[in-house]
C-alpha cells in the first residue's frame, strides 16, 4: 500500500489527500519538499520494512509493510497463544504475515 510521511508519522493515501487539501485551503507558504510542512510520497510497501506492522496515524488502516525478522517475532509474540480469541488487529496481522 502506498504511504506518505508527514510530521514524523505515516499516513495512508486517503488521509494524506485530506492533509494536502487542508494545507491548500489554508493557502499558507510552505516548502513542499519538507515532510514537516507537506506530506511526502507516495512510498510503496507501506513505508518499507519495519520491526512492527505499520498503521496510518490518521485512520489506523493497516499499511501492509514488510517486516524484519524482529518484526515477525513481534507479530508471533503479539498473537500469542492461539487458544485465546484474537483481536481484529491480530487476525489482520496473522492473515497478512503468517498465512
Amino acid at each position: 500500500m502506498n504511504t506518505y510521511i508527514y510530521q514524523a508519522a505515516l499516513w495512508c493515501e486517503s488521509c494524506a489527500a485530506q492533509i494536502k487539501n487542508q494545507i491548500a485551503w489554508q493557502n499558507l507558504p510552505m516548502d513542499t519538499d519538507d515532510s514537516d510542512q507537506y506530506p511526502q510520497g507516495p512510498y510503496g510497501d507501506g513505508g518499507g520494512e519495519s520491526d512492527t506492522p505499520q498503521h496510518c496515524d490518521g485512520c489506523e488502516v493497516f499499511l501492509e509493510n514488510p517486516l524484519t525478522s524482529d518484526g515477525y517475532d513481534y507479530v508471533v509474540e503479539a498473537i500469542g497463544d492461539s487458544t485465546v480469541a484474537l483481536t481484529d488487529t491480530q487476525r489482520l496481522w496473522s492473515g497478512f504475515y503468517l498465512d
